[in-house]
């Protein structure tokens, strides 16, 4: 039996490029499962996909000083343990995993049953997880050319990233119908993460009355970020987080407020949507977000606002410019060169499971 676990977790952008995989997984006849955290997003997401799931112990590897620094590596080392007898168990042709903390120790476990591994990195340079699985690694596919040199010689293969097919299908009078708007001014969506962004979320809302002057305005704010006081206002939707609705709203949607995060700016180029990106700055990060923003502001996909110059101000005129100027940004994407992964992450599961 062809069978392949998948792992990733801690964001949806480590657990949608295995939701992409899924459908055509499921095409050639994978029997497939995921292990992912106890309690995380990723159990959420692939659920309700009827993969069989298993939770796992997981910590989270911070930069930061915090009592959790010094119980978390017992949480991985229980992980380890326990995702290892789930391999011995499962036996499966390969592990494929999206990154994420929950991974490594599912990585370590399959190079410790002798499963070939696949990792996939999205960003430039490998997250601190990723560096941690990348010598238990038999494959390690790339979204960004950059990202080889990163890598090890013989590991490192350029595949881009898997999205998600229905994202394309969006319908914009769904979408319309959704958040109850009319067709007299365009849409602009802000989309901060499956975690949200709380700074983004304030200057977007002390910059609405502005705004709204010129844009109706889908607000996906993260979970508990609601406000309240604006549920009735005209023009404004907000939603903590969107999932089967989401390609609606992306079909409604003239303009797009963003995250660096590396997949969903994947996501954004492969819909030709003209986008603003805020990344998350180096106080809040290791810098991943800003390397991504950089290579894509770069190649003329991306208008790019550093958050530390960030006021409703300067949000309202970069919003205002980025539509003015829409159409040279969708030119220079439909004239990218960047492909849709799916294909060729497929072909690397292929080889290395030697199917």
């Amino acid at each position: 039996m062809k069978r392949i676990i998948l792992t990733g977790g801690g964001t949806a952008g480590h657990v949608t490029p295995n939701i992409a995989l899924i459908p055509h997984l499921q095409k050639e006849g994978w029997d497939i499962h995921y292990i992912g955290s106890e309690n995380g997003i990723e159990k959420r997401l692939i659920e309700p996909l009827k993969i069989p799931y298993y939770g796992i112990a997981s910590g989270k590897l911070r930069r930061y000083i915090d009592i959790k620094n010094f119980t978390d590596p017992f949480r991985v080392l229980k992980g380890s343990t326990e995702a290892i007898g789930l391999i011995k168990e499962l036996k499966p042709s390969i592990v494929f995993s999206k990154g994420g903390f929950v991974s490594a120790p599912v990585v370590f476990a399959g190079w410790a049953n002798r499963v070939p591994v696949i990792i996939h990195e999205s960003d430039i340079t490998p997250g601190l997880a990723n560096k941690l699985s990348i010598p238990f690694s038999t494959q390690i596919c790339a979204n960004f050319p950059e990202t080889l040199q990163h890598l090890p010689k013989n590991k490192g293969v350029l595949t881009g990233t898997p999205i998600r097919q229905e994202l394309f299908q969006g319908d914009p009078e769904k979408g319309r119908k959704l958040c109850n708007f009319d067709n007299e001014k365009p849409v602009l969506l802000m989309m901060g993460g499956s975690q949200g962004s709380i700074k983004i979320n304030q200057n977007l809302r002390d910059a609405l009355s502005e705004l709204l002057l010129h844009f109706q305005v889908v607000h996906l704010c993260g979970k508990g970020n609601l406000e309240p006081s604006l549920q009735s206002q005209k023009g404004y939707q907000q939603f903590e987080y969107l999932q089967e609705e989401l390609p609606h709203v992306f079909a409604l949607a003239d303009i797009i407020l963003s995250r660096a995060g590396a997949n969903a700016i994947f996501e954004l180029v492969a819909l030709k949507k003209p986008h603003l990106l805020i990344p998350l700055s180096l106080q809040s990060s290791r810098g991943d977000q800003i390397q991504n923003a950089k290579s894509f502001q770069s190649r003329g996909y991306s208008k790019v606002l550093q958050e530390e110059e960030l006021t409703p101000y300067r949000l309202t005129q970069e919003i205002k410019d980025l539509y003015k100027n829409r159409q040279q940004y969708i030119d220079n994407m439909k004239n990218s060169n960047l492909t849709e992964g799916i294909q060729k992450v497929m072909e690397q599961i292929r080889k290395q499971a030697k199917i």
